[in-house]
């Protein structure tokens, strides 16, 4: 195997993951416009909220059999595509019920490519023969910060949001198949049984994903709900609340890019542990925040706790058990769905309580992975190099 083709399908990967965090950046920007445009209360929001989580959870199982089919190459091309194609469509809803259905397929579109990109990721792993799962979060959390940067310009210009999304959305699809070309054609070995269309995760992955589920909680709270929280909670001007998802993409995207290094040094565990720490102290500094200073502090304290444990989800379920395909799809449906559906709690207990009960909620989850970060231990022996993908194999021609 020549060493050449992997680098260029780890950098080819990256690409996608930055292509994948952009999408979300740039329609995390215009949450707080659907609202008022919409005028929708926190509860309405939130229900809106849920269809990219119900979207997600009919759609994510299907993923399996269509890189089965298609292989992994053109499986996540084309649903990349879909997702950057389905940004526009959120704006355009002219009223609550046809948000609810743009968003149901906006979420489905964003399941399937994060499954299809997440099992490339591992393969490149597999293959590279070093952690880089951090780094290739990273790179997404980079592209959600770029999103999240022009949304922020296009605020602050009084961009129509309907242009904005819509002219988004045309050039990350077109970038596509650059970033696409020199992913890995991982194909199954001929006469392998393709993967049933439906699966629950199978033992390994519930409570590796468990621990994943309480990042990701606090993830899509942080994503869906700062810039509200920040304006109706602190005070924030409207540019402000809209920087405030920048600040805690810009943390997030710094820790995943360290992360590999960290994991290298100090292992799954400690490193997930030291994380929860940080992140329940910014979560605690965001429910106190007396002003919108506090607040951005705390929200990017949130990002840099919360931004290694997701990849060591993935990797962990990589390696833990026989079927390692089904396991990282696996805790991908069951931390992604919490991730989508996060909005929704937020927006249910903000309608029963209030925003800052809603985040003490998200604290407390950042506190268990303190608790529950041994469930990420690599296995005895083996490790990224050790485990292949049973059934499997990788053209790495270029194109």
């Amino acid at each position: 195997m020549s060493i050449p083709p992997v680098r260029r399908a780890r950098w080819s990967v990256a690409a996608v993951f930055t292509l994948h965090g952009a999408v979300t950046g740039c329609f995390a920007t215009r949450i707080p416009w659907l609202r008022e445009q919409l005028d929708l209360s926190n509860g309405q929001l939130g229900l809106a909220l849920a269809f990219p989580a119900i979207g997600a959870s009919l759609a994510m199982p299907l993923a399996g059999r269509i890189v089965h089919r298609y292989g992994g190459r053109a499986s996540v091309r084309t649903l990349l595509a879909l997702w950057c194609a389905s940004l526009a469509l959120p704006a355009l809803a002219p009223h609550p019920v046809a948000l609810c259905a743009a968003l149901l397929l906006f979420g489905a579109a964003a399941g399937m490519s994060d499954v299809a990109m997440n099992a490339q990721g591992v393969e490149v792993e597999r293959l590279h023969g070093r952690s880089i799962m951090s780094g290739l979060h990273g790179m997404w959390s980079v592209g959600a910060l770029l999103g999240s940067a022009g949304g922020v310009g296009a605020v602050h210009l009084d961009l129509d949001a309907r242009l904005h999304l819509a002219l988004a959305a045309a050039l990350l699809t077109a970038a596509v198949p650059v970033a696409c070309r020199r992913l890995l054609d991982v194909r199954p070995a001929p006469g392998q049984e393709a993967p049933p269309r439906f699966a629950l995760p199978p033992r390994s992955a519930l409570l590796i994903g468990a621990v994943g589920m309480c990042a990701v909680l606090a993830e899509g709270a942080s994503m869906d709900w700062s810039g509200v929280y920040l304006r109706d909670v602190a005070g924030a001007s409207e540019t402000v609340a809209a920087a405030s998802y920048t600040a805690f993409a810009c943390t997030m995207a710094a820790a995943r890019l360290a992360g590999d290094a960290a994991v290298r040094r100090l292992g799954p565990v400690r490193t997930v542990r030291a994380s929860g720490v940080l992140a329940t102290a910014g979560g605690a500094l965001v429910v106190a925040a007396p002003g919108p200073a506090a607040g951005i502090a705390g929200f990017a304290l949130l990002g840099v706790g919360i931004a290694v444990v997701v990849p060591l989800a993935f990797a962990a379920a990589g390696h833990s058990g026989p079927a390692p395909g089904q396991a990282i799809a696996g805790v991908a449906t069951i931390t992604y769905t919490t991730g989508l559906a996060a909005p929704t709690v937020i927006g249910a207990l903000a309608e029963l309580a209030s925003l800052r009960a809603s985040f003490a909620l998200v604290t407390a989850a950042t506190a268990v992975l303190v608790l529950a970060a041994g469930v990420l231990a690599p296995p005895a022996r083996g490790g990224v190099v050790a485990r292949g993908a049973k059934g499997a194999r990788a053209d790495l021609r270029d194109g």
